[in-house]
């Protein structure tokens, strides 16, 4: 079975988190320089069959488009001409840095690499991502 990519989009650093083979369970992957992301996807997608991509959808409180999702939608639209046959899905990200934050300190990480910011996106992403396998599967 084809993987899940999931994709926490930032201005600097973008964080990627995949699926096991069964889609059941999301893992963080990495963290990439945005500026390099496509390239990034290029090499993984030539290595892996990959069914969809879940990028996080920026949002106010009140549920509106944040500017950086003009960024998110380019690179959406440059990612269709690349790559057709992949299916773009799009998963609400408010509190998932929080979240991110609030998961590794209740998992014991040390202070140190709690404020690596790239550590942070990484599990951002495999948050947005197992909120869709969750939603998926409910």
């Amino acid at each position: 079975m084809p993987k899940l990519l999931g994709i926490d989009y930032g201005k600097k650093r973008t964080g990627i988190a995949e699926t096991d083979d069964l889609q059941i369970v999301a893992s963080g992957l990495t963290t990439v320089d945005t500026e390099k992301l496509m390239d990034f996807l290029l090499d993984y997608l030539s290595k892996n069959q990959v069914e969809k991509i879940i990028i996080g959808e920026s949002l106010d409180l009140d549920g509106n488009k944040n500017p950086i999702e003009r960024e998110i939608e380019k690179f959406i639209q440059k990612f269709k001409k690349k790559f057709p046959e992949i299916e773009i899905v799009r998963e609400d990200e408010r509190y998932t840095s929080k979240m991110a934050f609030d998961a590794m300190l209740k998992g014991g990480v040390k202070k140190k690499k709690r404020r690596n910011k790239a550590l942070i996106d990484q599990v951002s992403a495999a948050l947005i991502l197992q909120s869709y396998l969750y939603g998926k599967n409910s």
